[in-house]
């Protein structure tokens, strides 16, 4: 039986890396401001009452020293979970001082995460009014229209997040001759789909190819909040169907749901590392720092914001410039 409380322990996780990500904003060292940020949600984790394996995490064992797809985490025995992790998605978000960077994980029982490689992945995501609406197989622009017509609303009312890619033009163009809005991202496409799941974002509609791990992040704060995603592997060479065969995906053309992607009870939190238009980025004052958090449980579909004052006098052991 997952505890509701989880949710809660789950937004100090992320909450503790983005702190620490939060002293290298802007500072142009993005392998620096990932590894505080991974530090300090390990440090966390471990804290919680759990019987963690990192399914999704930082890499292979041999490639990251911490949060390793593998790793065990927590001091429990009995609550066996699987946990997904970007302790800073947008690294070079981060690293330049703009806007999007998150701290973001997930948590689903044992088995509830889709074992995704470290390959793309392209994804479409809306809020609930997508559900048999939209289709990762229908053209961007017919995309557009199908979301307009169920949301009662023109397509020009309509924005579109996209990474700024080469392999989206097309889409774009598309998408902008049906009347809606592109915003164009640089990195970190998790934030922008969870907000196109958020009533009243600014964001209606996400689309285009990404990172696969971060799609199953997506899908499970889209299964908290009842929204709709679509998502299909894509594949660049042999190898990397290989290792995808290895990670026991036998079915490469296979269209994913978000239920494919995150199953059973479901958490996800996600703490502003800088602004978005999800939630707002760390801000630092004397001896101290506010940061805001949502933090989602797919059974209740609960979806709270959470905006937290901390007081470094007051939390045993932590460094206010630990990271710095």
């Amino acid at each position: 039986m997952m505890d509701r409380n989880l949710a809660l322990e789950l937004a100090r996780v992320t909450e503790a890396a983005a702190l620490d990500a939060g002293r290298w904003v802007g500072k142009g060292d993005k392998i620096a401001a990932d590894a505080a940020a991974t530090e300090a949600m390990r440090r966390t984790l471990d804290r919680m009452d759990i019987r963690g394996t990192v399914v999704i995490g930082e890499g292979e064992m041999d490639e990251a020293p911490m949060l390793y797809i593998g790793e065990k985490v927590g001091r429990g025995r009995d609550l066996e979970v699987d946990i997904a992790v970007d302790p800073l998605e947008g690294t070079n978000i981060c690293s330049k001082g703009t806007n999007g960077a998150i701290a973001t994980i997930a948590l689903a029982p044992r088995g509830g995460f889709l074992h995704a490689p470290d390959m793309y992945m392209d994804k479409l995501v809306t809020g609930p009014a997508g559900h048999g609406v939209v289709d990762i197989r229908t053209p961007a622009g017919e995309n557009v229209r199908r979301l307009a017509e169920a949301k009662g609303c023109h397509a020009q009312d309509l924005t579109v997040v996209l990474l700024d890619r080469e392999r989206h033009s097309a889409a774009i163009d598309d998408i902008r001759r049906a009347g809606a809005r592109c915003q164009l991202i640089t990195d970190g496409d998790v934030a922008p789909a969870i907000a196109a799941s958020v009533i009243d974002s600014g964001i209606d509609m996400m689309m285009g190819v990404g990172g696969a791990p971060e799609g199953v992040l997506t899908a499970a704060a889209v299964k908290c909040m009842g929204g709709f995603m679509q998502g299909r592997l894509m594949f660049l060479n042999d190898g990397e169907r290989r290792r995808a065969e290895a990670m026991g995906i036998v079915d490469f053309d296979r269209i994913y749901r978000t239920e494919d992607l995150a199953r059973g009870e479901v958490f996800f939190a996600a703490t502003g590392v800088t602004n978005g238009d999800l939630v707002r980025g760390v801000r630092y004052f004397s001896n101290g720092a506010k940061t805001h958090t949502v933090v989602m449980r797919s059974k209740s579909r609960t979806v709270r914001f959470i905006e937290t004052l901390h007081y470094f006098d007051h939390k045993p052991g932590f460094d206010s410039a630990s990271s710095v």
